[in-house]
């Protein structure tokens, strides 16, 4: 794996039949593969990991020499499977599509970082936004904000289930949107619309008015992050993605850091102007995420190719570069060029992918996963204020377990990537909760302020998994028209798991909250003996049910079921479920 790429590329010589002309020579629908020599390729293989690989092995990836080549090996390699694997002429990247290209280490790596930089960098920064706005009624739980309305804690947890069903509904209609008018321009406009109902909390005047507004804001939030998925998607290839979707997790938490300092200073501004500090809470971090709205709209390009614009005319990338990012993500995943981004899903493929029952394994997860620590999570204000902390030390006394957070996400996703696993690793969140929930429930009725104070940021710093089961979910999903429904439907399983966790700690029980404890230690152990086990045993036992048919086949009659056959995305022989 030394031949470096001008080497490679000297022996690009068209064949008799012209069959290893580069794309940009063909026609859009000529649908030939490369001739060239194919064993400089990378294996798929070499990549993957057993645990005891990666735990006594530690295989090195990256070569010694940087400058040899780093394409992978794909079906576009294969001149009799290519031809039913090629992007349709409308995808927006055909241009820069060529299967006879190759690119070294040294470029690619690069390349990667400059993505992270220009793409991942305002998508996280998006998703902060999002943080922002959505979890600031915490840090106003903290201050007078309950009592200045004339609210119970049942009539904030009925504002919670508002908010989450109303994120729920807009969940489709919101990714139905996306595909149409392009995530990069939907985004902008929903960060935009939300922070303008944030920013009206100011007024709030009554029970009603509270009530309105979480809805408004369940309603303009919900897609949002399966549409940020789908634009990441455009740029990044199935084993980058999880990690970078951890980042976004991990910012949520750097964000939450950097809410509780301002949450600190801003409720010291209670009575300016007459208004009580959680006032200039929604007031403030209204008009910041509204900017990064605004800022939104200027940085994110529709697609790798199309990045030059009126404000930016030479673009963010060279063609070289064009030619990488795009071959490189279909060479990983194919099926991301059966639709381009601006097509929007028709009612039939909407259907088939709501009833891809491969799927529903995934979505139980995502209902049942959160649920042992979310109610901790939403009451960590209360509960503090509630066993003797003040207003001002509540907020800073939430900073440890983000902090801790972002650490054990950033471990636990680094080990999912390492040993190629899901199912397992992501059961490790609720490994992690439940011996603290049991802590927690085995408390006296008046515990020691600071050891419950240790016990709930212990529980709270569980290493969150939500970012590996969203990748999973969107690479089990197998085409763009279904990952894009499949996620928005995996997360309306997790706002629905959010409207089940508003149910658990009820008024009648505060402070300790005993019978909702226990409550999430059942859950949390059927999640650890049934659900996860189950879902990995189920993924084995369908891999092997296709291998069995697929591995049988010759190559004219694999050729021939391609040709002919009317299976999309995963329904195909071909694919195979990560687990």
């Amino acid at each position: 794996m030394t031949t470096s790429v001008n080497a490679t590329l000297e022996q690009q010589t068209p064949t008799t039949d012209g069959f290893s002309l580069p794309v940009s020579l063909m026609s859009s629908t000529d649908k030939r593969s490369s001739s060239l020599p194919t064993d400089d390729l990378v294996d798929e293989a070499e990549e993957q990991f057993s645990w005891t690989t990666a735990i006594f092995h530690r295989k090195q990836m990256v070569p010694s020499d940087p400058d040899a080549i780093a394409t992978r090996r794909s079906v576009f390699d294969d001149r009799d499977l290519a031809p039913h694997y090629w992007p349709k002429k409308e995808y927006e990247n055909l241009h820069r599509f060529d299967p006879t290209a190759r690119w070294t280490y040294r470029e690619e790596k690069a390349l990667v970082r400059k993505l992270d930089w220009k793409i991942m960098l305002m998508a996280a920064i998006g998703f902060s936004a999002l943080n922002l706005d959505r979890s600031n009624i915490n840090q106003a739980n903290s201050d007078s904000f309950l009592q200045d309305l004339g609210l119970t804690t049942d009539d904030f947890n009925l504002g919670n289930t508002v908010f989450l069903l109303a994120f729920l509904c807009a969940e489709l209609p919101s990714q139905l949107v996306s595909k149409r008018v392009g995530p990069d321009h939907w985004i902008p406009t929903q960060i935009c619309l939300w922070s303008f109902v944030s920013l009206s909390q100011f007024w709030l005047t009554s029970r009603t008015s509270f009530l309105v507004c979480r809805a408004l804001l369940g309603a303009l939030q919900g897609g949002y992050i399966p549409d940020l998925i789908l634009y990441l998607s455009y740029f990044y290839t199935k084993t980058e993605l999880p990690m970078r979707l951890a980042l976004f997790w991990m910012s949520l938490n750097f964000c939450g850091i950097v809410a509780s300092f301002l949450a600190y200073g801003t409720l010291h501004m209670d009575g300016v102007a007459g208004a009580a500090g959680w006032r200039w809470l929604f007031m403030i971090e209204g008009i910041l995420t509204l900017l990064i709205g605004f800022f939104s709209f200027f940085n994110m390009p529709p697609s790798p190719t199309q990045t030059k614009t009126w404000f930016r005319p030479n673009g963010w990338f060279t063609e070289r570069e064009e030619i990488i990012i795009v071959n490189r993500v279909l060479r990983d995943d194919p099926s991301k060029g059966d639709m381009h981004n601006r097509e929007g899903l028709t009612f039939r493929r909407l259907w088939t992918a709501v009833c891809d029952y491969d799927l529903w394994p995934i979505y139980i997860l995502g209902l049942m996963f959160g649920i042992p620590n979310t109610p901790p999570a939403t009451y960590l204000t209360l509960l503090l204020t509630d066993i003797g902390f003040n207003t001002f030390d509540t907020n800073l006394l939430t900073i440890p377990y983000q902090a801790l957070g972002i650490v054990t996400m950033f471990l636990i996703t680094l080990v999912s990537e390492f040993v190629n696993e899901r199912s397992i690793v992501s059961m490790i969140e609720d490994v992690w909760t439940l011996p603290f929930l049991v802590a927690l429930y085995a408390l006296p009725s008046n515990p020691n302020p600071w050891i419950f104070f240790a016990v709930v940021t212990g529980l709270l710093s569980y290493p969150y998994t939500h970012a590996i089961q969203v990748a999973w979910c969107s690479r089990n999903a197998g085409a763009v028209a279904s990952r894009t429904v499949n996620a928005s439907l995996y997360n309306m399983f997790v706002q629905a798991s959010g409207i089940i966790s508003a149910q658990i700690y009820v008024a009648s029980e505060a402070p300790r909250y005993q019978r909702g404890n226990m409550i999430l230690i059942i859950i949390c152990i059927v999640n650890i003996c049934i659900l996860y086990p189950g879902t990995k045993a189920y993924y084995i036992w369908r891999n092997r049910q296709r291998a069995k048919i697929w591995d049988a086949m010759t190559t004219e009659e694999r050729v021939h079921y391609l040709s002919t056959t009317k299976d999309v995305a995963n329904r195909r022989l071909d694919f195979r479920f990560a687990h």
